[in-house]
């Protein structure tokens, strides 16, 4: 069953300002190639969403490693995914807390 996916506004924020960073910082080739990762990882996420760990972070939130440096965390019903944010691993994760 595939399940309709919902990005929050921090989410969707986040992912805007890591595709910047990664088009200056590094290509464009290597945006693609990320943009790919995560796309296939959203597609798992959709049809089998309890693939993934349970977080120890948040009640019935998941996560899902993107790259080393990024993961997608997730919580879904019947019916929709819902996005709530995506975390670089190199910040302070009492960071992640306040997005949560």
């Amino acid at each position: 069953m595939s399940r309709k996916v919902v990005i929050s506004k921090t989410a969707e924020r986040k992912l805007e300002k890591l595709f910047e960073y990664l088009i200056k910082e590094w290509s464009l080739k290597v945006k693609k190639d990320f943009v790919d990762k995560l796309d296939s990882s959203i597609e798992i996420i959709k049809n089998q969403p309890e693939i993934f760990p349970e977080s120890k972070k948040g009640k019935s939130l998941r996560k899902c490693v993107v790259t080393k440096q990024t993961t997608i965390y997730y919580r879904y019903n019947s019916k929709r995914i819902n996005i709530v944010t995506l975390f670089d691993t190199r910040q302070d994760p009492n960071k992640l807390d306040k997005e949560l």
